[in-house]
């Protein structure tokens, strides 16, 4: 049976990216199941990968990107005896998601309740545990204390800003004009995107409790400055090297460490959805669980910014590294 991937051919622009057709289906092998995938998205971590600037992945091209994906279980290789056929599940891949079809452990899956659209529960994936987990794992925010966040227009900041809400947490976001609407629409204050330190300064007032930044480069010294006494930096990116603004990831690796030895009352650290599933993968299930909760009982609601065609990889992936993408960008692969 013919089927359709992504093919990434080399490390580059979205031109490297292309459609690929199979003749015969991937068979799962011993605990694995083969699942249909029905939505995936686009990402900026999808475009550090396709420029080969992603630390978890050491894969070289000829594959197939995607991040993340929810899909139902098409057949189950031996072994594997949680799921049955036409059940949904929901992962983060890292790669392999830009398909069709796609073989994969089955203790690595996580049902997606009845009740909550295929978008909505993708929405959950990457872009809502990703600050889920910076909120409560890493920093460990408390109701009443305040963030900054960059990028707050985009998925994983629109996330955050609804989840500080929720928690409540005030909320300070940074993004492009075009986006600050929507940065309002979610109770948080918007803040220019290129702020100077002290201007960024000044609107936060006293200082945040946390600032998280997926920017790098010189948005970290902004960040740690923004900081009330005591308080905390979460590094979650790299946008600023990836996109050639300055910065250096391993510089930033350094920096985030001398910040974090020196006596200047702030704590540092370094996101990684990646290197947090490997050494909690029990969370991982835990917290997209939570948020699968949180997403029916009406708590968080994804923005998209617009649902496109796997066909559309390429426009897709331009539009994310352009920048001007409010909420996440999902590209339909097939249909329920």
């Amino acid at each position: 049976m013919p089927w359709t991937r992504v093919r990434l051919n080399a490390f580059g622009g979205p031109e490297e990216l292309e459609l690929d057709t199979l003749t015969d289906l991937p068979e799962p092998g011993q605990g694995e199941v083969r699942v249909r995938i029905l939505v995936t998205s686009a990402a900026f971590t999808d475009v550090m990968i396709r420029k080969g600037m992603y630390p978890d992945v050491k894969d070289r091209p000829p594959f197939t990107p995607g991040y993340d994906m929810v899909g139902l279980v098409d057949a189950s290789g031996p072994g594997a005896t949680r799921f049955r056929p036409g059940e949904r599940v929901a992962d983060l891949t890292t790669i392999g998601a830009y398909a069709e079809y796609i073989c994969l452990p089955e203790d690595r899956l996580t049902p997606v309740p009845e009740g909550v659209s295929d978008v909505d529960a993708l929405g959950m994936i990457l872009s809502a545990l990703t600050p889920f987990q910076m909120l409560h794992r890493v920093a460990k925010m408390q109701a009443g204390q305040s963030l900054l966040i960059h990028g707050a227009g985009g998925a994983v900041g629109t996330a955050m800003l609804q989840l500080a809400k929720d928690a409540g947490i005030r909320a300070f976001g940074t993004d492009i004009t075009a986006k600050h609407d929507l940065i309002r629409r979610l109770g948080a204050t918007p803040i220019d995107a290129d702020a100077p330190e002290e201007a960024l300064r000044a609107a936060v007032g006293e200082g945040a409790d946390c600032a998280f930044d997926p920017l790098g480069g010189e948005s970290l010294s902004r960040s740690l400055h923004a900081l009330k006494p005591g308080g905390m930096l979460v590094a979650f990116g790299f946008q600023n090297e990836v996109l050639g603004r300055g910065g250096s990831i391993p510089m930033d690796f350094v920096k985030l460490k001398l910040w974090d030895w020196l006596p200047n009352g702030h704590a540092t650290a370094f996101y990684s959805i990646g290197a947090m599933r490997r050494k909690h993968p029990d969370w991982f299930r835990e917290d997209l669980a939570t948020l699968f909760e949180m997403l029916a009982e009406g708590r968080i609601a994804p923005v998209v910014a617009k649902v496109l065609p796997l066909s559309k990889v390429r426009q897709a992936h331009a539009r994310v590294e352009a920048g001007d993408v409010a909420g996440k960008l999902v590209l339909r692969v097939s249909q329920p």
